[in-house]
């Protein structure tokens, strides 16, 4: 029996150290920490400034005694904008934001035909400045390099506010202010086009142009005996505006996947 025991004891001995031996030959297993993955979609914050050029638009007031008076040699001064708003990027190529803009004063100006003055022309100004409520629409054409180029269009509503109104007969004299201001909403539209580069994952710088068609400002009536209180009408309110801007997007990155383990595959050694 005892013969019997010391063989068993030895027999375990031997497994113990053929397994030790065994475990000893095997390959260091490797673990792979798979990196994290950028996030397809997110909110984002913006703000923009810039600067407007308006293409001329087109004066005119009815006037009771020689009607329907359209003016000449129009001309609407260059503005600033600045700009803030909020937006989703569903995917690699379309996001969507609302924002609201305010634009600087601009002086409009034109010369209206002066029937009481024996001839010439009158000056006729006002003050023009701008808020906007838009919706937009972008779609991103891709990424190289850390630059994503795109294309957009928005639609939203324009208040539209003027004052300063005035008017100087031919030769300088004769000049009459209209106090008070007047506003109000218009339907408002933009295409844009511009490219945004990634400083980092989160920051983005974006420039672009947008052409935004704002509506019509109307001035506060001009209460004289020629004009009965009808309003100068300022139609074709449009702006090439020139942005500069950034965006701030949360939640760019996943989190990390679980590591993967794995053991490669090798010659294995044997102590038997």
């Amino acid at each position: 029996m005892d013969n019997f025991f010391k063989r068993l004891s030895l027999t375990g001995f031997a497994v113990v150290l053929s397994t030790a031996g065994y475990a000893a030959d095997l390959p260091t297993p490797v673990i792979e920490h798979i990196p994290e993955v950028p996030a397809v979609g997110g909110w984002y914050l913006r703000g923009d400034i810039g600067y407007k050029i308006y293409q001329d638009p087109s004066g005119s007031f009815n006037d009771p005694v020689i009607g329907d008076l359209r003016f000449q040699r129009e001309s609407l001064d260059d503005a600033w904008m600045i700009g803030v708003g909020v937006g989703y990027k569903f995917n690699d190529y379309f996001r969507t934001d609302v924002t609201i803009d305010y634009e600087t004063s601009a002086q409009a100006k034109g010369y209206a035909v002066c029937g009481s003055c024996s001839g010439g022309f009158s000056t006729e100004a006002t003050d023009i400045d701008v808020w906007t409520v838009m919706l937009n629409g972008y779609v991103d054409l891709g990424t190289w390099n850390r630059i994503t180029p795109y294309v957009g269009a928005g639609i939203g509503a324009s208040y539209v506010r003027t004052d300063s109104t005035y008017s100087i007969n031919p030769g300088g004299t004769g000049r009459k202010d209209y106090d008070g201001e007047h506003s109000e909403w218009n339907f408002a539209w933009a295409l844009m086009a511009g490219a945004s580069y990634a400083v980092t994952d989160n920051w983005a710088i974006d420039a672009g142009y947008r052409y935004k068609d704002l509506g019509t400002a109307k001035t506060v009536k001009l209460y004289d005996a020629g004009t009965g209180g009808t309003r100068i009408e300022w139609d074709d309110l449009v702006a090439h505006e020139f942005r500069l801007g950034a965006r701030y997007t949360f939640n760019t990155t996943r989190a990390p996947a679980a590591p993967v383990y794995y053991e490669p595959q090798g010659p294995i050694s044997s102590n038997f």
